[in-house]
C-alpha cells in the first residue's frame, strides 16, 4: 500500500477508498466469496443462454448484422484469427458471446460483494446491470469494431431493441441464477 500512497495521496478521494475497500475484501476472501464468483459465472452462463435464445429468431429475420454482439463478435473473432470476417464462424461468434456473459456474470458478483444489496430487491438490481452492462459494453465498442453505427443501423432500430431487451433478459436471469445457486 506504501508504492500506491506514494503516487495517488492518502485522502477522501473516492478512488483511493474504493480501491482499499477492493484490496480488503480480497485480502480476507473466504468461501463466501468464492461461492459468489461461483454463481456469477453459472447464473452468466445460463443468462447468456436464455439470450441466446432470444436473439435466434431475430437472426434468423435479420441476418448477422441484426444482432449486434453476434455481428461484433464475428469481427473480432476474425481480427484475432485472421480469417475472412465475411465468413460466417459460429464457433467464434459463440465462443466470445459466452465469454462475455460470464465474465458479465463475475461482473455481477463483484458488484454484489462490493455494494450488499438487500436480497429483496436483486431483481430490480438485474434489470438494471443488464442495460447497464449493455451501455457500457456494446454502445461505445460497436460502430468502431464493426462500422455500422447502432443508432443509424440500416436495418432501423430494430437490432438496437433486440440488443436492449437481449440484455434486459439476460440481467433478469442473471439475478435469477443468482439466487438460485447461491440457496
Amino acid at each position: 500500500m506504501m508504492a500506491l500512497s506514494a503516487i495517488m495521496p492518502i485522502n477522501t478521494d473516492i478512488t483511493y477508498c474504493l480501491l482499499c475497500h477492493v484490496i480488503t475484501s480480497f485480502r480476507y476472501m473466504n468461501f463466501d466469496y468464492y461461492f459468489f464468483a461461483f454463481s456469477g459465472t453459472l447464473g452468466g452462463l445460463m443468462a447468456t443462454v436464455c439470450m441466446t435464445i432470444f436473439e435466434i429468431p431475430f437472426w434468423k429475420k435479420w441476418g448477422l448484422k441484426g444482432i449486434l454482439e453476434w455481428h461484433e463478435n464475428q469481427i473480432l473473432y476474425s481480427k484475432l484469427t485472421n480469417n475472412n470476417p465475411d465468413r460466417l464462424n459460429f464457433f467464434g461468434i459463440f465462443l466470445l458471446h459466452f465469454v462475455n456473459g460470464v465474465l458479465g456474470g463475475l461482473g455481477f458478483s463483484i458488484l454484489l460483494i462490493l455494494i450488499p444489496f438487500q436480497i429483496s430487491i436483486i431483481y430490480i438490481v438485474g434489470l438494471i446491470y443488464g442495460p447497464v452492462l449493455w451501455i457500457l459494453t456494446l454502445l461505445p465498442i460497436h460502430k468502431p469494431i464493426t462500422s455500422v453505427d447502432p443508432f443509424s443501423h440500416p436495418q432501423g432500430f430494430g437490432p438496437l431493441v433486440v440488443s436492449l431487451f437481449g440484455h434486459i433478459i439476460y440481467g433478469l436471469i442473471l439475478s435469477w441464477g443468482f439466487l438460485l445457486f447461491n440457496q
